[in-house]
């Protein structure tokens, strides 16, 4: 079968959950729920650097999944629908019920996990 120049619904899905699925990203994205919060904010709430966290937002950014809104002097970035937000509580609901699959999958490691174990 031949692919198309054009990407696939599945290619364009896979390329959204990899928004999701880096561990500084995701903690940024868990931080906006609350709401509107500055790069510093983002910063002090996720324990990241800055330079990582305004790394992250621009990936996110581009991605499609944040905002950024000038306030004045400072910027503020918040998640760009509320689709965002159900995603991720969504993921947690159901990792409640997966989390020991998820935990001993050898196929996608945790960070700072092996392979085996």
């Amino acid at each position: 079968m031949l692919m198309t120049a054009k990407a696939t619904a599945v290619d364009l899905q896979a390329k959204l959950f990899r928004g999701f699925s880096d561990p500084s990203r995701l903690s940024i994205l868990e931080a906006l729920r609350d709401g509107p919060l500055t790069v510093s904010e983002i910063v002090e709430a996720t324990g990241l650097s800055q330079s990582n966290v305004s790394n992250h937002l621009g990936c996110l950014r581009d991605c499609g999944l944040v905002v950024a809104e000038q306030e004045g002097r400072y910027v503020t970035y918040h998640l760009s629908d509320d689709r965002v937000a159900e995603l991720l509580a969504l993921a947690e609901s159901l990792l409640a019920d997966v989390a020991r699959g998820v935990y001993e999958c050898t196929r996608y490691n945790l960070p700072g996990r092996s392979k085996h174990g």
